[in-house]
Formats: C-alpha cells, sequence, structure tokens
C-alpha cells in the first residue's frame, strides 16, 4: 500500500549545529526523544519502546543516506513501500540563528493524525530531556 508524506518543521531554541546533529544521528541523542532505548550498529538503529523484559516494540532501520550537519535518512527494515523512509535534517534559521528540525515520515491515509501525534509527543520528549 502507498503511504502519504508527512513533512513537520520545528524551530528549536539551540544555535549548535553540532549538538542538534548528536540529537537526529546518533544512539544515544535518538534515545533522548524517538524511543526508550536505541542501539546503532554498522548503520544499523534498533529502536524499542516500551520495558524489554515487559511488553515493549521493537524495530530497526538501517541508514540509506546521511550528509553531516545536514540530514539522516533511514528506511525501516521491515517497510513495504518502496517510497517510504523517515528522514531527521537540520537548517539554519536565517533571521534567529536557532536551528530547525524538519523531519519527513509516512504513513497510510488512516493514520496521519496518529503519527502527527506521535511526532508531537516526540517534540515534547525532546524539549523536556534537552530543553530544546
Amino acid at each position: 500500500m502507498r503511504k502519504q508524506k508527512l513533512y513537520i518543521e520545528r524551530d528549536v531554541n539551540c544555535k549548535s549545529e553540532n549538538i542538534i546533529w548528536r540529537i537526529i544521528s546518533t544512539d544515544g541523542g535518538l534515545q533522548k526523544w524517538l524511543a526508550d532505548n536505541v542501539q546503532e550498529r554498522n548503520g544499523q538503529f534498533t529502536f524499542t519502546w516500551g520495558e524489554e523484559w515487559g511488553n515493549h516494540e521493537q524495530r530497526t532501520a538501517t541508514v540509506v543516506s546521511m550528509k553531516k550537519n545536514k540530514y539522516i535518512r533511514m528506511r525501516w527494515d521491515d517497510e513495504t513501500d518502496p517510497e517510504a523512509y523517515l528522514e531527521l535534517a537540520m537548517s539554519k534559521n536565517d533571521i534567529t540563528g536557532d536551528c530547525v528540525l524538519h523531519i519527513t515520515d509516512f504513513a497510510v491515509e488512516d493514520d496521519m493524525d496518529s503519527l502527527m501525534s506521535i511526532w508531537d509527543q516526540n517534540f515534547d520528549e525532546l524539549h523536556r530531556n534537552s530543553g530544546l
């Protein structure tokens, strides 16, 4: 089934590209806001939500392209839509100098509201855990 693209752009209260890059491209950074546990090995990220010894969900994603301090694009290993991916990108706001996060994700039409809600929660988690 073909999925629809969801694009989100959020200003973050940070002027350091290095800090934002670590948050979107390392297992430790991603663990602060996307999952309860994130492990990276050889370009493959394992995301775990919930307690590993109890009820949990685990998914893996492989990095398909990356440009340092610009973006990281991953594809979920269980993805069936050949056009779908997850991209976390960053840029600078020309006026404020703050960094901007750009998220590109995909979902079937019926799940778009749910996916947007998940991203809102992720951004809340990022703010709680890092102040950004």
